[in-house]
């Protein structure tokens, strides 16, 4: 349900799995799935967060039929070069449905570093989004909103909270297992690798259902900023490959 806020490149399918239940009744309104994936680098909102190298992905979410969810989801990351430690554990919550053919996806997300070397890197992002099919296309545009808090003040010349603006587009090929995908975005505050705390990102890639459950994909993804590190740099343009399945 959150995959094309939290991150691009893992690719999670949710496939519904009937979760035992006390009754029988119970048991047809809530549902458990799970993902799991391995990239070539981890990419958020078009910023390399693995240091260029391999990240291993995966989650799961409990789903009631009234729209209401509840998931996890973790990657690894690269602990010297982000500061953030070795590890990305993101909780949250919404509720996701159909409005008059529109689908819609609100919630409340909480990313957390429990490995970080120093300071407190931990915070809250609300989230939005709607959906619909426009011809052949799947086409969704969304909005992520973290305020002002402890761990996203960097300095009084820099915002304390940010906003992010979004639009995806996905086109399945007829009678193939192959779909294509665009996505555009937008940052303004706390959580921009530039000088005046605003920046875009984008990309472009295709997936290849292997089976129902496995995929494989390519991107083509970037974002604008100028904060190079030892050996690389945050945010220059790089082709990522991702293997995920769901269960």
């Amino acid at each position: 349900m959150l995959t094309s806020v939290r991150s691009l490149m893992a690719a999670t399918v949710l496939a519904g799995a009937t979760f035992a239940a006390a009754t029988p009744a119970m048991a047809q309104e809530v549902s458990v799935s799970a993902n799991a994936a391995i990239v070539s680098e981890y990419r958020f909102r078009g910023v390399d967060l693995s240091g260029g190298d391999i990240a291993i992905q995966g989650g799961f979410d409990v789903g009631h039929e009234s729209g209401i969810y509840i998931g996890t989801w973790g990657s690894s990351i690269d602990e010297t070069s982000v500061g953030y430690g070795h590890t990305e554990l993101d909780v949250y919550g919404g509720w996701a449905g159909d409005l008059g053919g529109v689908s819609v996806d609100v919630g409340v997300l909480a990313y957390l570093y429990p490995n970080a070397p120093a300071g407190d890197f931990d915070y809250i992002e609300f989230y939005g989004s709607v959906g619909s099919s426009v011809g052949p296309a799947d086409v969704t545009v969304g909005v992520a909103y973290a305020p002002s808090q402890d761990s996203l003040d960097f300095g009084p010349l820099l915002a304390d909270d940010n906003l992010y603006l979004y639009g995806d587009v996905g086109i399945g090929i007829p009678d193939t297992p192959l779909s294509i995908s665009g996505h555009l975005g937008y940052t303004d505050g706390a959580l921009t690798y530039t000088n005046d705390g605003d920046a875009w990102d984008w990309s472009i890639g295709a997936e290849f259902a292997v089976t129902e459950a496995v995929s494989a994909g390519v991107a083509y993804v970037g974002a604008e900023g100028e904060v190079p590190a030892p050996g690389y740099n945050f945010v220059d343009d790089a082709v990522v490959g991702t293997l995920s399945a769901s269960f």
